[in-house]
C-alpha cells in the first residue's frame, strides 16, 4: 500500500516531481517509518516505481534516487523523536539526488542539492510533521484495539 502510495503521488504530482527545482510531495511519507518499519521497503519500492516513470536522468536517478529513499527512511526509523524524524530524507536525498542531478543533468552541484533539500523540507516538513500528528492523533482511533 505504501508503496503504490508514493508511487502514485509521485506521478500524479509529476511536473513537480523531479528535475533541478522539485517538490516530491510523495516525501511527506518518509514519517511512516515513525509508526512501523514495514514502511521502509514500502518507501523504497514506491520510489523507485516512481522514479521509472518519472526520471529524465534514468537508470542512475532509478538506482542511486531510489536508495537514497531507502537510507533516509531507515534513519528515519531510529530517529527518537517526532521533529528528528523528517530531517534524513532533507540531507539524504539533497546530497544524493542532488549528485545525481549535478552529473546527469550537468546542472550546479551546490545548486541542485539547494533546491532539493528546499523542496525537501517542504515535502517532509510543511507535509510529513503535519501528518505525524495526524496519525498519532487518529492511530490510536483506528489500531488500538480497547
Amino acid at each position: 500500500m505504501i508503496a503504490a502510495l508514493y508511487a502514485v503521488t509521485t506521478l500524479v504530482f509529476a511536473p513537480i516531481s523531479s528535475g533541478p527545482i522539485q517538490v516530491r510531495i510523495s516525501e511527506a511519507l518518509t514519517v511512516l517509518p515513525m509508526f512501523t518499519p514495514a514502511a521502509i521497503p514500502g518507501l523504497f519500492v514506491g520510489c523507485i516505481v516512481a522514479n521509472i516513470f518519472t526520471s529524465g536522468i534514468g537508470i542512475y536517478d532509478v538506482i542511486f534516487g531510489s536508495l537514497a529513499t531507502l537510507v533516509a527512511a531507515y534513519l528515519s526509523y531510529k530517529m527518537p523523536n517526532r521533529y528528528l524524524v523528517p530531517l534524513p530524507p532533507v540531507i539524504v536525498n539533497a546530497v544524493v539526488v542532488g549528485l545525481v542531478l549535478h552529473f546527469g543533468m550537468q546542472a550546479p552541484l551546490l545548486y541542485t542539492m539547494l533546491t532539493v533539500g528546499i523542496g525537501e523540507l517542504i515535502a517532509c516538513y510543511i507535509l510529513g510533521l503535519p501528518l505525524i500528528y495526524l496519525l498519532e492523533k487518529y492511530s490510536r482511533k483506528l489500531f488500538i484495539r480497547k
